[in-house]
């Protein structure tokens, strides 16, 4: 066995690294086919390292039948000719690693394309040796309390066959059924299609849909004791052969159960915070934050050597899944009057539109995401406040090309208008003419330029911004959320007011703390009162402030 190690997978490099979501073909087109492609991702890595990114995660890139966005997987082993090459993989990952940043593969355990060969092999006869690799059923009636996941479109879990003559089983659309796990085959496979990407010089992956792997009679077919050895063998693997590659979950799940995806350490080292997300949006609309410190209460700390995946939006809808029906109401109430924005019992809605296009309240969310202990994933495009289009399919609308320039297909590509994949944003205050990064790059009070600063900030702290040690205080205002960060040297004050209005209020200071503060980040006005500080600060807005500590001072819990 070769141990395939790499320079920058050193100690836990991810739990404080900023992640960038990047659906490849929406980033940018250098071949000018009208479709993002690795090439466009490696002409842009410079932009990327200035903005303060440490790591890249690349939605699916490889061979798809493209009706799912590349989660439709007809190659496990081949770059998408439409994306490029291997070597055009091979080369980003070169010029990613020469800048310091490191690049994550989405990792499609769950299931398929119907295009692939091990389906289209498993279809043709019951005594293929790729039936085994799929379920099927006579019946359709297997499996009953398994939630129908994507009910906008699919009735049933289990689709007719003309050609296998029987039913097979699918969580998500019936274009992708789902790889039985109890198959030796199937197990053994995907582990070697981890190594062969890790061997390619990827840094890690993100796992996709990780709860659903295995199914039992009687279930819910969900988080299964199964799951978890599966991903608990996964990860020995990787640990083994190549030291210091990470794996990150996407388990959409209650906070009981995406707690355990951590393993107690020996599973997965990120799990992507699906509780928290939906929560800081409600927190923001009811002006209370409250309901975030309970969040975190619940899920902090993180076994050693593991940390949460905080983030804001993504690729998929804002999932409602892990709030009450009540809550639910609430949130299409506070950010989605327009009913074409709900699908899949979530809202496909893009971060700035959701904020009413404000700034200042887009870098107030970010800069809290970054404070929390773990590592923040921004979706691109974010940084400079895209928008959305409601009027394209599924959860098309926040795919749509990034914005380089004010021209009519935002410098994303040099194909015309009606060339491009997707077409960019209508919305003039959202679009390529109003919110681009050449712009944004000449205004020091552009979104782009609160979002490279908080970035590079945060990077200049790592022992602040670490992973361990939150310590809540008493803000004296409830629209207010206050908590301590400490480093070796130094404590932060992270404040944020959660309400429109301007919010004052007072925060007892340690006595060790005679030196500071001094601002980092935001516009917090602050001064020291007796054996406190007041502060003061307008709406939605934010204070990242430092206070020295004394040599040798211990640290703090939460």
């Amino acid at each position: 066995m070769v141990v395939k190690s790499s320079p920058l997978r050193t100690g836990d490099w991810f739990r404080t690294a900023v992640f960038y979501e990047i659906p490849v073909r929406s980033f940018f087109d250098a071949n000018g086919d009208g479709i993002g492609d690795l090439p466009g991702v490696t002409e842009k890595l410079d932009y990327l390292a200035d903005l303060g990114v440490g790591a890249l995660w690349l939605l699916p890139f490889y061979r798809s039948a493209w009706r799912d966005e590349g989660y439709d997987i007809v190659d496990h082993y081949a770059v998408d000719p439409s994306l490029g090459s291997l070597a055009d993989l091979t080369r980003l990952l070169e010029e990613a690693h020469a800048r310091g940043i490191r690049v994550l593969g989405d990792l499609v355990t769950n299931h398929v394309s119907v295009d692939h060969r091990w389906f289209q092999e498993a279809r043709r006869h019951r005594e293929s040796p790729y039936r085994s690799w799929f379920f099927w059923s006579d019946t359709g009636k297997e499996f009953s309390r398994t939630r129908v996941l994507f009910r906008d479109f699919e009735r049933a879990n289990w689709t007719w066959d003309d050609v296998a003559g029987q039913y097979y089983f699918h969580r998500f659309y019936a274009t992708q059924p789902d790889l039985n796990y109890d198959s030796p085959e199937v197990h053994r496979e995907i582990l070697n299609v981890a190594r062969y990407w890790l061997d390619q010089g990827l840094d890690g992956f993100r796992c996709d849909a990780v709860p659903y792997l295995y199914k039992r009679e009687g279930t819910r077919c969900q988080s299964l004791p199964e799951v978890h050895r599966f991903f608990h063998e996964l990860r020995a693997m990787i640990d083994e052969e190549f030291p210091g590659a990470v794996l990150v979950a996407e388990a959409n799940q209650s906070v009981p159960e995406t707690y355990q995806y951590f393993g107690g350490g020996a599973e997965f080292q990120m799990v992507m915070h699906f509780p928290l997300m939906p929560n800081l949006f409600l927190a923001l609309g009811e002006s209370d934050p409250r309901r975030i410190r309970h969040v975190l209460r619940a899920t902090l700390p993180t076994p050693p050597g593991s940390g949460w995946a905080y983030f804001l939006r993504n690729h998929d809808e804002v999932t409602l899944e892990q709030v009450s029906d009540d809550e639910r109401e609430m949130f299409l109430w506070l950010f989605c009057r327009d009913p074409r924005t709900v699908i899949h019992g979530g809202v496909r809605r893009r971060l700035a539109p959701m904020l009413e296009g404000d700034d200042d309240s887009v870098a107030m969310m970010i800069a809290l995401g970054l404070s929390l202990p773990g590592a923040m994933f921004l979706y691109y495009g974010d940084e400079i406040g895209m928008g959305d289009r409601l009027d394209l399919p599924d959860r098309d609308g926040v795919r749509t090309p990034m914005q380089w320039e004010a021209t009519p297909t935002g410098g994303f590509s040099r194909a015309p208008l009606d060339r491009l994949l997707r077409p960019p944003v209508a919305d003039p205050a959202y679009g390529p003419a109003g919110r681009n990064v050449a712009e944004q790059r000449t205004r020091p009070d552009s979104l782009l330029a609160k979002v490279r600063t908080l970035l590079h900030v945060y990077r200049a702290h790592p022992t602040i911004f670490g992973p361990d040690g939150i310590h809540f205080v008493d803000p004296e205002n409830s629209s207010v959320f206050a908590f301590w960060r400490q480093g070796l040297s130094a404590r932060v004050l992270c404040l944020y007011n959660f309400a429109r209005e301007k919010a004052t209020g007072r925060v007892a200071l340690d006595p060790v703390l005679a030196d500071g503060p001094r601002g980092l980040a935001g516009t917090a006005r602050v001064h020291r009162e007796g054996d406190g500080l007041a502060y003061e600060l307008d709406g939605r807005r934010f204070g990242w402030l430092e206070f020295s500590l004394p040599p040798r001072e211990g640290t703090i819990s939460r």
